[in-house]
């Protein structure tokens, strides 16, 4: 099981790595055959999906970094219960194709073991990315 401590630095840390766009260091939080889901379909908007495992997830980290750059995180609220964790954000973000600039609600869930992220499924507004 994972404590609250580790939990806590992990979420942080996870976040300043997709704040600053170091994959690398995104890829240090999961576990190697570790998950990301960002829910929605792949059809409408095509980075949402399941990634697996290191390769995928380097191809589906780098992605969002090169699309999507993060002006500004809140935290709403973190809930942890044993090795899971629930975080909802309030993110800015601009899309680098577009230059365009959005304010949107993430929601996060977090699946934790030994202090490895082995799986975290995002929700966000999937229109909203689409239209940019």
């Amino acid at each position: 099981m994972t404590d609250r401590a580790t939990i806590e630095a992990l979420i942080s840390r996870g976040y300043a790595a997709r704040e600053r766009g170091d994959v690398d260091a995104i890829l240090a939080c999961f576990h190697p055959d570790g998950r990301f889901h960002l829910v929605g379909a792949p059809r409408v908007t095509s980075i949402c999906g399941l990634a697996a495992g290191h390769a995928e997830l380097r191809a589906a980290m780098t992605a969002l970094v090169a699309n999507f750059e993060i002006l500004q995180r809140d935290f709403i609220a973190i809930l942890i219960d044993g090795n899971r964790a629930a975080v909802h954000s309030r993110v800015k973000a601009r899309h680098v194709a577009t230059d365009k600039t959005v304010t949107t609600d993430i929601l996060d869930l977090w699946t934790l073991e030994n202090g490895e992220i082995v799986e975290m499924l995002e929700f966000a507004d999937t229109g909203l990315i689409n239209s940019l």
